[in-house]
This record gives C-alpha cells, sequence and structure tokens, in this order.
C-alpha cells in the first residue's frame, strides 16, 4: 500500500496482529491504546497461496468473531520465520510454510484492501514481550521452542544491528564436539535446550518430549538427566551471551518450552547461579536476578506483529536464528 493510503487509515481504531507460525496462526485485535480486544487461533496453510488465504481469512475471522468491519482495521502487521525484507513485505526461505520467495504484504493487502506490514517472528515477539512485561530501556527476548533465536529491543525499538542478526544466539557453537546441528556445526547453544534437538536425542514416542524428559529426569532416568541439565546449561548460555554481549536489562523468556512454567525457569536461574559461583565478575552481573518468564500462551508474538503494522517500516533484512 502507498504511504498515502496508509495515511488515510490513520485514525481507525483497531490494528491487526498475525503470529504465523508452521501449523497455526494467532490472531490479535490490538486498540489505539494497545488494549486487545480479541484473540484467535486458526490453522495456517502450505505454500504461497495457502499462506495468503489462511492469513486474509484469519483477519476476516477476527473481524466477524470481536465483532469490527475491516474498515475499521488501520494497519495488519505479520510476524512469521523466514529472511523478511521489512521494507517491501517479502519473505524468502520460510521452509516450514512451504514457501521459498512470497511478496506478502502487497499480495494480501491487494486482497483485502488493508496495508500489511511484515516482520520476522522472534523479532516482532521480541518487541511485543517488551510492552508487555513493561520492560523500558533494554531487553532481549529468548524464544525457547522447537529451536532458539532472540531478538533485542532497546528503547521500545527492535535493534537489528548492521545485517539484521543482533541477539541471535541460537548458532553459538559452545561446544565443537558436541551434538550436529542443522546449521552444519557442533554443540550449538540450539543442540543444548532447542525442544527438536532435545526431542530428537531422546528418541522416544510422546506428545510432549520435553516435558517426558523432566518428569523422567525427576525419576532417576540417568538419559533424562542429562538432557535435562542439557536444557539448563543451553538456556543459561544464551542467557550469559545475551547479557555480556549487548549487557540488555532483563533477558524475557517465551516460546513453546514455556509451558513446562517453573521448571524451566528455575533450572535456569539455578544454572546461571552455578556458573557463576567460581566467578565474582559473574556473580557481579546477577544474571539470575535478570531473567523473567512470560505466561504460557502468551500473545506477545501477535501482539508484537500489531505493533509491527502501526509502526514506520524500515528497510533492513531481518534473519530467523
Amino acid at each position: 500500500m502507498t504511504g498515502a493510503a496508509s495515511a488515510d487509515r490513520d485514525g481507525r481504531p483497531i490494528r491487526v496482529g498475525l503470529d504465523v507460525g508452521g501449523t497455526k496462526i494467532d490472531a490479535v485485535a490490538v486498540s489505539r491504546t494497545n488494549e486487545i480486544l480479541g484473540r484467535l487461533r486458526r490453522s495456517t496453510g502450505w505454500g504461497d497461496e495457502a499462506v495468503v488465504e489462511s492469513i486474509v481469512m484469519a483477519v476476516s475471522a477476527l473481524a466477524d468473531e470481536t465483532g469490527f468491519s475491516l474498515d475499521d482495521v488501520a494497519s495488519v502487521g505479520i510476524g512469521i520465520p523466514g529472511l523478511v525484507d521489512v521494507e517491501t513485505g517479502r519473505v524468502d526461505h520460510a521452509v516450514n510454510l512451504g514457501v521459498e520467495s512470497l511478496d506478502l504484504a502487497s499480495r494480501a493487502s491487494q486482497m483485502l484492501g488493508v496495508p500489511f506490514r511484515v516482520e520476522n517472528d522472534v523479532k516482532a515477539a521480541a518487541l511485543g514481550a517488551a510492552v508487555l512485561s513493561g520492560v523500558a530501556g533494554s531487553m532481549a527476548y529468548l524464544n525457547l521452542g522447537t529451536g532458539v533465536a532472540a531478538g533485542i529491543v532497546i528503547d521500545g525499538r527492535i535493534w537489528r544491528g548492521a545485517r539484521g542478526t543482533a541477539g541471535e544466539v541460537g548458532h553459538i557453537s559452545v561446544d565443537p564436539h558436541g551434538r550436529l546441528c542443522g546449521c552444519g556445526q557442533r554443540g550449538c547453544v540450539e543442540t543444548f535446550c532447542g525442544g527438536g534437538a532435545l526431542a530428537r536425542a531422546w528418541g522416544r514416542p510422546g506428545a510432549l518430549p520435553v516435558r517426558d524428559i523432566l518428569d523422567a529426569a525427576d525419576a532417576g532416568d540417568v538419559v533424562a538427566l542429562a538432557l535435562r541439565d542439557d536444557l539448563y546449561h543451553g538456556a543459561a548460555a544464551a542467557v550469559r551471551i545475551l547479557v555480556l554481549s549487548a549487557d540488555v536489562e532483563t533477558v524475557v523468556i517465551g516460546g513453546g518450552l514455556t509451558a513446562l512454567g517453573g521448571r524451566l525457569v528455575d533450572g535456569i536461574r539455578a544454572a546461571l547461579h552455578t556458573g557463576a559461583e567460581a566467578s565474582p565478575f559473574m556473580r557481579s552481573l546477577r544474571l539470575d536476578e535478570r531473567i523473567e518468564m512470560l505466561g504460557a500462551g502468551s500473545p506477545a508474538a501477535a501482539f508484537g506483529a500489531a505493533l509491527v503494522g502501526a509502526s514506520v517500516s524500515e528497510k533492513e533484512i531481518v534473519t530467523h536464528g
């Protein structure tokens, strides 16, 4: 959409945010005062046409369910995995969606007549987490899910760095002799605390493998105990990297593994505390006191996408870790 078209909608009350994942879309309607007015989840399609159609249908369904008209929508923001050009709204290499290259913003805008903006999903979630958590100043968002990725927000703005990779910690190798990572390296942070890597290492059937690992560790299973230690060690390493490299005040943990609740955050805090015992410098940083966790099912990613949609886009290429 053109700048003039966007300006014409400045007075309209609704901003929509969509968190587009490999299996579902989480959609929220947000007021101009950042109040979440409605929320729904729908399945995500596979391939270019199905992805665009499922996004358009999610916006329409949200409008119907929440009771607003598309004429009330000022903007729609999308958080999506892949390589995102936030100026053009194009997404490349969103492999979990069957998308190689898609001009997503322009296609969706043409179908709905509403301006769209697109952002990397973790970067959008970082922005949403900063606002929902009430964090001022600097914050890192650490997403622990199937994979591991992070984003940094400073003074209410996403900090991308020179090439869009600021804060990405999942593919930093912390053990060159460790498990092979999907990126080709060994011992990446993601191989320790990514849900997918832990499930593969566990190798046993189950709907929630990481929860099964923790339950089995509590029962004394030797393999599970080692994997539980890996989870806490890897997440603690990610927190250290984020604080030591960017000196953020707070690290907010989100993602699918937050469903583990207190067992996750308590384990990470304990690993940070233990890791700092021999170092006065590390103890002085009080890393175990600088983390907090989003509640399971938090709308941070979709909410952040709504904020992105309402913002002025910047020409950056944003990568997904």
